[in-house]
């Protein structure tokens, strides 16, 4: 498990936690980003927002914002990676 903001351009994510308050959490719920979502982060590495794609959206988040979500990496074909 890792915060959003570390995940480099390219990698497909699942969500875990949304460690914040509930303005955070229901902004992102309202957005589609619950746990067990999956997206793909576009734009990951640089400086400025992360962009995620998840189905036919594109969105962009503060990187402050993405520090507090916590995801696991996939694998390309959808195989989970075993982290040890």
């Amino acid at each position: 498990m890792m915060p959003l903001s570390m995940v480099a351009s390219g990698e497909t994510v699942r969500l875990i936690a949304v460690r914040g308050g509930r303005g955070i959490c229901f902004r992102l719920a309202e957005l589609g980003l619950v746990p067990g979502a999956t997206f793909q982060v576009i734009q990951g590495s640089g400086q400025g927002p992360l962009i995620l794609a998840f189905g036919e959206t594109r969105l962009a988040l503060g990187r402050g914002m993405a520090h507090k979500i916590y995801v696991e990496s996939f694998m390309r074909g959808g195989q989970e990676c075993q982290n040890n």
